[in-house]
């Protein structure tokens, strides 16, 4: 076999591999690759939310642990929605112009400086899981942004990710699940 036949099965090999790659990057705009991650020492990703942190415990937010933002991040939003819900995906959290530096989020806190905007609940608070029926998911999403936003408390969830278009250096998410106690 000459050295040429060979060619072909190791670039097809090459490409399966490539293919195969476990975990990406997130894009911070081809300078940076960064793995931002969101976790909580509550619960695992995609496990049982305590019922402290839905609307018939203690309706406080579970304490979160943030790593991996990027250098040039200069804040950071949290947006938690629940896209189970019957008639839309209903927002339980919204906070923005969160610190970089922000390295976690104590259990029923806000960081200081950070902004809390209006959930579907209309208050500009952490609103727990409270599903009609069923087993929800409540999916906890962390965004690097290279600027601050110049929104207020009244800033919805559509309003947020109006203002972060084309801003989000990286992003991670932590999805919770919830059924009510009975």
């Amino acid at each position: 076999m000459s050295a040429n036949s060979y060619l072909l099965p190791l670039a097809l090999l090459a490409l399966i591999v490539a293919s195969c790659s476990h975990g990406q990057p997130n894009n911070v705009n081809n300078s940076e690759v960064v793995y931002m991650k969101l976790s909580s020492p509550a619960f695992a990703d995609n496990g049982m939310i305590p019922a402290k942190f839905a609307c018939n415990g203690a309706d406080i937010s579970p304490e979160l642990s943030i790593s991996g933002v990027p250098s040039s991040a200069k804040s950071l939003a949290l947006i938690v929605d629940d896209p189970d819900a019957p008639s839309k995906v209903w927002v339980h959290w919204v906070v923005f112009n969160i610190s970089p530096e922000t390295e976690g989020i104590a259990e029923n806190s806000v960081p200081a400086g950070a902004v809390q905007g209006t959930t579907d609940f209309r208050t500009p608070k952490y609103g727990g899981p409270c599903p009609p029926s069923g087993t929800h998911r409540y999916v906890f999403k962390l965004y690097a942004l290279d600027t601050t936003l110049n929104l207020g408390s009244s800033a919805t969830k559509k309003d947020v990710e109006s203002a972060m278009q084309g801003h989000i250096l990286a992003q991670a998410t932590l999805t919770g699940l919830y059924k009510q106690q009975k």
